[in-house]
């Protein structure tokens, strides 16, 4: 008879999120995991894999929640230009917070460290971006449709640099103690929808 889990799996994954996400995959240690979780080893093991799939897992669990606010911001009835300039602006006021530069983005971390060796973060990765990018992608040409957004730009083109300047506004955000260099780069790139 199989013995039944004497822990919750969704918090132990919440917590195994939040330790990877403030100290990064290399920075983790199984014990560290152990102790975060308040699970054994073989539990984690026969719950989640190794330490890999358990990053991999929460990765997915971060997607899970971030994507669908995203996906609410910019899928708004009514104009769509103001949506994608709020969803920039907020992305840059996190990460000129003090909580966005102590943590940074998860996905962008992941980038960062693992994107160049580690092919499934960089998958996970990268269908995070596409996910992002379609989302901006359709905003701005709902905006075009609308007659906010000039019929001279490319919404493709724009939704990929606004995706980059974002990413890049969380690696900035995490090292710079001067949020007017996000701020500044935000307003600037906005300024490109004009």
């Amino acid at each position: 008879m199989a013995r039944t889990k004497e822990f919750d799996p969704d918090a132990a994954l919440q917590s195994a999120l939040e330790l990877f996400w403030r100290r990064g995959y290399e920075a983790t240690s199984m014990a560290d995991l152990v102790e975060a979780l308040g699970i054994g080893r073989a539990s984690i093991y026969a719950t989640f894999g190794n330490k890999h799939e358990l990053y991999l897992k929460t990765l997915e669990r971060y997607a899970e929640f971030q994507n669908p606010r995203l996906l609410a911001e910019l899928s708004q009835p009514g104009p769509a230009l103001p949506a994608v300039r709020a969803v920039v602006r907020r992305f840059g006021g996190e990460a000129s917070s003090d909580e966005g530069r102590l943590s940074g983005c998860f996905i962008t971390n992941t980038a960062a460290e693992l994107g160049p060796h580690d092919e499934s973060a960089a998958r996970c990765v990268e269908r995070n971006w596409e996910h992002m990018e379609t989302l901006l992608h359709s905003a701005l040409v709902r905006a075009q449709a609308q007659g906010e957004l000039p019929d001279d730009r490319d919404p493709l083109a724009l939704a990929r640099m606004l995706l980059t300047l974002m990413q890049g506004l969380r690696i900035v955000g995490k090292a710079s103690k001067d949020p007017a260099r996000v701020r500044d780069a935000t307003e600037q790139a906005l300024s490109l929808l004009d």
